[in-house]
Parts: structure tokens; sequence; C-alpha cells
């Protein structure tokens, strides 16, 4: 199947939160990169629309993402095998996968993956840009590339370095294997395990509370915490100050100090 339509990729708002699912089960949601450039746009749209608070992206089936659908490439326009020149595949990466896990890692709101199935390749990247992770545990992550004789794309080499140090990372992509969801807890690849049936409940509880937070110190402390792992100590003190300068202007902030001092639980409008 080569072919993607709006139903491949499901979107519904609810409670402030955008909800982005990708429905390709029986490829076990192997993305297209029609679905790319869906998921991208939706991220796009959840930061500029001040309405949405949080956003889950998640999958139906027994799979989350089993990688990029090598049979869609064709579609873009991206040359044969037989008929590359040295730049293409990058260009083809930078354009692809890389977009996909900087929308995720850009996103000004919150970002949750409910990883229901396997993660596999790009879709172990998806998941793992995101600003939270809960896995059913039936789930699992597996750093495919090295099976098919290639070099992680999809930001890969960049993300788990962050997430478990540079010898774990490189024993998950040195060798493949499949993590399994409670090893990847244990590793801090996921914040939570829950049970299959109890994934969707859980997201939606973690998306709801962070909807009804101080939205706009949220996409600031993200960026912060995103930040804070290229750069220096100076840099990082510098930007924490600017964006509390900044912060201090919103009306969420002004509403959380006016709550403390008046001893009340605040209500926070995303502004």
């Amino acid at each position: 199947m080569t072919g993607t339509s709006e139903d491949d990729v499901l979107h519904r708002f609810e409670g402030g939160v955008s909800w982005i699912t990708l429905n390709r089960p029986e490829a076990m949601n192997a993305v297209t990169w029609e679905q790319r450039e869906r998921v991208i746009a939706l991220l796009g749209a959840a930061s500029a629309d001040p309405d949405v608070r949080a956003v889950v992206v998640t999958a139906t089936g027994k799979g989350f993402c089993a990688g990029a659908d090598l049979r869609g490439a064709p579609a873009t326009g991206a040359p044969a095998a037989g008929e590359r020149v040295a730049g293409d595949v990058a260009r083809m990466i930078r354009l692809g996968a890389q977009r996909l896990i900087t929308a995720v890692l850009d996103c000004e709101k919150p970002v949750i993956a409910a990883v229901n199935g396997t993660a596999a390749g790009i879709g172990a990247h998806l998941a793992l840009a995101c600003d939270l992770v809960i896995a059913a545990e039936p789930a699992r992550f597996i750093e495919v590339f090295v099976r098919r004789g290639l070099v992680p794309d999809g930001g890969g080499a960049y993300l788990l370095p962050r997430l478990v140090g540079p010898q774990k990372a490189k024993e998950l992509m040195f060798f493949g294997d499949a993590v399994p969801a409670a090893e990847a807890e244990r590793l801090g690849l996921v914040n939570r395990v829950v049970p299959a049936e109890a994934l969707e409940a859980t997201a939606r509880e973690w998306a709801e509370r962070l909807a009804q937070g101080p939205t706009r110190a949220l996409a600031m402390t993200k960026r912060l915490v995103n930040d804070s792992l290229d750069g220096g100590r100076a840099a990082a003190l510098a930007a924490e100050a600017g964006a509390q300068e900044i912060n201090m202007t919103t009306a969420d902030a002004q509403e959380g100090v006016a709550s403390f001092v008046e001893r009340r639980t605040p209500k926070y409008l995303g502004r």
C-alpha cells in the first residue's frame, strides 16, 4: 500500500488535547511519507492554536509504528536505487524522517506518546522524541536499522545517548535487540508502563492534566530542557532567566502568583 488518505492518520480534538493516531494497523503502522506530512502539519497546527494545550501521539492495532514504509518512498518522487546520485539519500532523510522528529521536538505543546505495541526504527524515534512516553505492557522498542545494514536515522543517534547514555545507546543500536516495555522503563526510555487496556485512559489523564496547566510556561520549560542538552551552563542559565522574564508577562504566571497569595487553586487558561 503506497497511497495514503486522511483516514491513515486519525485526528480528534477534545478537552484541550489534540489526539494524533496512526491508523494503518494492517501494516503495523509503518509510516508513509504522506502520513509524515500529515503528522508534521498537525503538530505545527497544535503549536499555533492556543486552544490546544497538549498532544497525544498513538496508533491503532498491535503496532505503534514499525518504521518507515519504504514502499511509499517512490510516491514522493525520490529516485529509484539505480538512479540515485550523491545527496539524494541525505536529502530524503532530511526532508522526511528528520523533519518528523524535529516537529515533535519543536512542538510548543507537551507531546505524549501512548505506545500501544512495537515501535521500531523511526517508530521508536517518534516515541522517544515525545516529552512523555507511556507504554502498554506488550510494547517493545527496536533499533532495527542494524538488522538491515543501515545507519540509524530519524535522530536516533541524537536521542538515545541523551536518554540512556552513549554506552547503552551503542548496545541498542549495534545489536538491534527488542527492548520490552518493562526494560525500556528501567532504562529511562519510558515514563510508565500500564496494561494495554489502561493505555488510552492513562494517556488521557496525563494529557488533561497538562491541558489544565500553564501552557506557555510548559512550552518554555520544554525548550529549556531540550536546549540544555546541547549547550553549556552559561547558555542554559541565560536562557532560563530570559524565559522567566518572558513568562512573567503571561496571564497564567500572574494567575499562578495571585492564587498562591490568595491560597486558592489556580485556573490556568493557556495564555
